[in-house]
């Protein structure tokens, strides 16, 4: 079960410029919040804050979903700029963001 959007901690928001430079601090702080969550719980993004990004910003969503579905978590991101949205679906990965695990 994923928690609610507004019970969202500060470790899954993601900040508001992802690009290359950021996404590998940005990765290993999410990736740390996945490992000391509890077993069970779903991870839920918040993407909201988000202003700035490029095409680093799907790879560190589409790491942090492969990595919670590999510990059996489900997965999803709130919040997902419509830029992003639109770079998601260029790539083909939009619905790997936006439908449920």
């Amino acid at each position: 079960m994923l928690p609610k959007a507004d019970a969202v901690a500060d470790a899954w928001a993601l900040p508001d410029e992802l690009t290359l430079r950021q996404a590998s601090s940005t990765l290993a702080r999410l990736l740390g919040a996945l490992k000391a969550q509890p077993q069970g719980q779903g991870v839920r993004i918040d993407a909201a804050p988000l202003r700035v990004f490029d095409s680093s910003a799907l790879a560190v969503l589409l790491e942090c979903r492969r990595s919670a579905l590999a510990t059996g978590r489900a997965f999803a991101v709130d919040g997902l700029p419509v830029a992003l949205g639109g770079l998601a679906a260029l790539y083909g990965v939009e619905a790997l963001l936006n439908a449920p695990a």
